[in-house]
């Protein structure tokens, strides 16, 4: 069993520091935790390895949190059984990356090195059943996926190398598939507001969140610069997650900052390591669990993610 361990926030708090000129540092960057985090709640390390963890998903039916594991181009999809303990639930994934809760309560995760969208059905020993949702093998590598109320999936495919073939697609429920956006140098992490209208994509060449009014049709209009926080780190934006409440949770930066639906910074959840992926959970639906690298995190919240609402 991994060792684990709780982590206080002041003693976070001091990773954000920027280094100044000459190697000097600057004066900590101190930013409020969001009113969203539970009062005395702490960073609670879940499990440890050497791997890069990402697409963190919670399975309300089983009661079990699942996330990726990269190690080089070896991925895998794991479920967490206990506190330091994972079993392999989905083994050469060929790339699946972030992940999200369908509204049937299945998994849908977006295949980087596939070049597909898939669909699984939550199994006890592995995926119960496999669905294709899209495929194309000109895609660069699809990176993160959600799903619209009316049941539109959209996802982002960004050309990390080159900046000039990235993408974000929709697939209507009329099943056809869609190019929406080509403006964003690299779209990464992808979620719809709990109403269907509006749509948010973090940029990692940016390092900022954009959002996207949502049309009848599924296409979207012209995009807005939606948050910047106020921050020299300059991590790029990643995975997020969405609250009953509409809140956003946005991945990088310096960890998670949490954005009101109009793009007020409500304050930042510091985290030791990059922080690729954030997602809601647990029985009441009021933990939030990180995926960063080498690390998988949890935090206690005084409101409930938006799948339990």
């Amino acid at each position: 069993m991994l060792k684990h361990s709780a982590i206080t926030f002041a003693m976070i708090y001091l990773s954000i520091c920027s280094p100044g000129a000459f190697g000097q540092e600057q004066k900590p960057e101190i930013h409020p935790l969001p009113p969203t985090v539970a009062e005395n709640a702490k960073l609670q390390e879940e499990y440890a390895a050497k791997a890069f963890f990402e697409g963190p998903i919670w399975d309300p039916v089983g009661q079990k949190l699942y996330f990726t594991s990269f190690v080089d181009k070896d991925t895998k999809i794991l479920r967490l059984d206990e506190r330091g303990q994972a079993s392999i639930w989905l083994d050469q994934t060929k790339g699946i990356n972030g992940t999200y809760l369908s509204n049937e309560g299945r998994m849908l995760g977006a295949q980087a090195y596939g070049q597909h969208v898939m669909n699984y059905g939550f199994g006890d020993s592995g995926p119960s059943d496999t669905i294709i949702v899209a495929q194309n093998p000109q895609w660069n590598q699809p990176n993160d996926v959600c799903q619209t109320p009316n049941g539109n999936i959209y996802f982002t495919d960004p050309d990390f190398k080159n900046r000039k073939t990235s993408a974000v697609y929709v697939k209507t429920i009329d099943g056809a598939v869609k190019k929406i956006i080509t403006e964003m140098p690299v779209p990464n992490g992808v979620i719809a507001a709990n109403d269907g209208k509006t749509l948010y994509v973090g940029d990692s060449h940016e390092k900022l969140w954009r959002s996207y009014s949502i049309k009848k049709d599924g296409t979207v209009g012209t995009g807005e610069i939606f948050f910047n926080p106020d921050t020299q780190r300059k991590d790029s934006p990643d995975g997020m997650s969405i609250d009953a409440n509409g809140n956003l949770y946005l991945s990088g930066r310096g960890g998670v900052w949490v954005a009101s639906p109009s793009g007020k910074s409500l304050g930042l959840i510091p985290i030791p390591e990059f922080c690729s992926n954030v997602t809601f959970g647990g029985a009441d639906g009021k933990t939030l669990y990180f995926t960063c690298a080498n690390k998988v995190y949890s935090l206690q919240m005084n409101v409930k993610g938006a799948q339990f609402r």
